[in-house]
């Protein structure tokens, strides 16, 4: 069967699910409920006598084998050092399954309660765990996980958009001068604190990612691992006016430096990795945005409304980017 790279799920329907999972010997029970995510599509299946499992399938041409096993490994890394991360099962000796045209791994479910960031005795202990992650991630290197950086995060997305008019016309030039002006400012900041410790990351270590329990922390997931500075697994936790910020950020830091030094130049590229996220984040939408998935979930993207606003934020960042010595 020949995928639409536009609709790459069209044919993952319930029946397919289950027989993928079957086919690995599972005994499914039937149950199958849909968990909330965007790029790749994720299960809790019922399992007949035995707990439910979560199923992930990956969306097609996204990644290499290469590339999601590389995060399979660091998984299971991380999780024999005893650091909580929920790694995927070993079913015949493999982590990454295939079932006609889908790529497919089976994670055990894990409970828990999200991260409370006004909660600062969690926030240092979510320090601490971050700088455990590091202290191992530094260790090795990636060989097929992208690294986080001005091509992958800034011109690729941006020419995307614009190559594809997603930018309403009346604002291209406006969107165009500001986008050139702040990835130039940010290659500039990259350049003045040279050298810069690049490892392995987690990639997208926000609150949505950590779940917590009686024992603290543990990722949820580790489908964006990349190679890239410190700084990006940190600034992604902080939330709230900028006092707030401020101590949430000597909260984490003073429990990360308990495990991994931290290099505090990377503090000026806080700013100019937020700035790119916002670029990527608006590419990421625009090449999914043939999945009749992510219509429903962003009704907003895409309009008038969305473009303007994001060009004001963008002129905002530029401000603030100005603002660091370079």
């Amino acid at each position: 069967m020949i995928q639409n790279p536009e609709t790459p799920y069209a044919h993952l329907d319930p029946g397919m699910i289950l027989d993928a999972i079957e086919s690995i010997h599972f005994k499914c029970s039937g149950s199958l409920l849909a968990l909330n995510s965007y790029e790749n599509r994720v299960y809790q299946i019922g399992i007949e006598d035995e707990a439910p499992i979560i199923a992930k399938f990956y969306r097609p041409n996204r990644w290499t084998d290469a590339a999601i096993l590389e995060e399979h490994q660091f998984a299971q890394e991380l999780m024999s050092l005893e650091i909580p991360v929920i790694a995927p099962l070993v079913i015949n000796q493999k982590t990454l399954h295939h079932f006609r045209e889908f790529r497919f791994a089976v994670f055990p479910r894990k409970g828990g309660r999200a991260l409370e960031l006004d909660n600062y005795e969690q926030v240092e202990w979510m320090g601490r765990f971050v700088g455990r992650l590091h202290a191992v991630s530094a260790t090795r290197t990636f060989k097929h996980r992208m690294k986080i950086d001005i091509e992958h995060y800034g011109y690729i997305p941006y020419q995307f958009l614009m190559k594809n008019h997603f930018i309403p016309e009346h604002l291209q030039t406006n969107y165009a001068f500001v986008v050139e002006a702040i990835l130039k400012k940010i290659a500039e900041i990259f350049k003045s604190i040279e050298p810069v410790r690049l490892i392995r990351l987690h990639g997208d270590c926000h609150a949505g990612n950590v779940l917590w329990n009686a024992e603290g922390p543990q990722i949820v997931d580790l489908d964006d691992c990349l190679t890239g500075p410190a700084i990006q697994d940190i600034w992604m936790l902080l939330s709230g006016d900028q006092d707030h910020v401020h101590y949430q950020l000597e909260q984490i830091l003073e429990g990360y430096q308990q495990f991994f030094d931290f290099n505090y130049r990377e503090l000026k590229l806080i700013e100019p990795l937020r700035t790119l996220r916002m670029i990527m984040y608006s590419g990421w939408l625009a090449a999914r945005w043939n999945d009749p998935a992510f219509h429903v979930s962003f009704p907003w993207f895409n309009t008038g409304f969305y473009w303007q606003e994001q060009l004001q934020h963008l002129n905002e960042q530029l401000q603030l980017l100005m603002q660091i010595e370079t």
